[in-house]
């Protein structure tokens, strides 16, 4: 007879327990943008809802705004960094294959021996890794989870692409998962479609972008990130009001019980055509930091959460949806209590 293997268990209830951000110095206007793309501030805001974006400068890293963001969010959820044993990053933005950014960030923070990686599942990767440091702490596995969302998009767009170069933009945020008395984190729906797996996506790999400067030298043109707007804007339209129904329902609620709701920062008409589909009630506070943070993909959900908090539209301890959607095409939504923030 085989040995039996021990198996761990955690708490029963998890919540995000703090939260921080970390918003780049440099703000862009529609005006600064629109030249390279014949555009005007008029088509953007009209486009896409964006008044204005933050750019991160040569010294603010992948790295540097996680651990600033990270730092925010230990010192508003009261957990000392050794408390901490594992770090989850969600970023498409970190440009080395290898070795992932998470391990440097986990160091830089005071963290000795903390488990620490990156996952990839685009402008939804926060979600997914908040889903995951949730089970983490549920199974026993972590006591607690520091969970990054962060990107440096401007590293990855071509300023001349009309699809991508007036939307995307940089920052991080970071939350702390652990323990509760009461559940603050409700189940997970997520999903993919690889049949859109070209809506959004790196335009070459690195392999092509390779054999075409043997071929033409410093005439190759680098891999950019590159979207098809309508595709996007069609699957998220049609798709997702099912996904937000669903993670309504596995948290026992209904649309009457969410304070506010925290979609992906993708595009203003998407988060209006979701919040007139799910039919809010007039209270729910509804999170629009696109129009003076753009699109920071992994990091536009943590972004969105602070914005409300800071300007009083919600406060720790609301109940708000969380749904977001972006590359793969990937989506993940949950129910959530939202947290103390710095």
């Amino acid at each position: 007879m085989a040995a039996r293997i021990a198996q761990t268990t955690g708490p029963e209830h998890t919540a995000i327990l703090g939260l921080g951000v970390y918003r780049p110095a440099r703000v862009v206007t529609n005006d600064e943008v629109a030249g390279p793309i014949n555009s005007s501030d008029e088509w953007i805001r009209t486009r896409s809802g964006i008044k204005t974006r933050r750019f991160a400068s040569e010294s603010e890293t992948i790295q540097s705004m996680s651990v600033a963001a990270a730092r925010g969010a230990l010192e508003s959820s009261g957990v000392d960094v050794d408390q901490v044993d594992c770090v989850i990053v969600a970023t498409s933005s970190h440009l080395l294959l290898t070795p992932a950014a998470a391990p440097q960030i986990a160091t830089e923070l005071g963290m000795n021996g903390a488990a620490a990686f990156d996952i990839s599942a685009g402008c939804a990767g926060f979600c997914h890794a908040l889903a995951l440091a949730s089970d983490l702490v549920r199974g026993g596995t972590s006591a607690h989870v520091l969970v990054i969302g962060v990107e440096k998009l401007t590293d990855t767009i071509n300023p001349a692409d009309r699809s991508t170069a007036f939307l995307f933009a940089d920052g991080a945020g970071a939350v702390v998962v652990g323990p509760s008395e009461t559940q603050g984190i409700g189940p997970t729906v997520w999903g993919s479609d690889g049949t859109q797996h070209h809506a959004i996506r790196q335009d070459k790999n690195w392999i092509e972008f390779f054999a075409e400067i043997d071929e033409k030298g410093l005439d190759a043109v680098r891999p950019y990130l590159t979207m098809e707007g309508t595709a996007v804007f069609r699957w998220a339209a049609h798709s997702l009001e099912k996904v937000c129904r669903d993670a309504i329902d596995r948290a026992g609620l209904s649309t009457e019980d969410l304070d506010a709701m925290i979609p992906h920062q993708a595009n203003g008409r998407i988060i209006e055509i979701m919040a007139r589909v799910l039919k809010l009630p007039e209270r729910t506070a509804l999170a629009n930091d696109i129009e003076e943070n753009g699109n920071t993909s992994a990091a536009s959900i943590p972004l969105a959460m602070e914005a409300l908090l800071r300007k009083g539209e919600s406060k720790p301890g609301d109940t708000a949806l969380l749904i977001a959607f972006g590359a793969g095409l990937s989506y993940a939504a949950q129910v959530v209590n939202l947290p103390n923030w710095k």
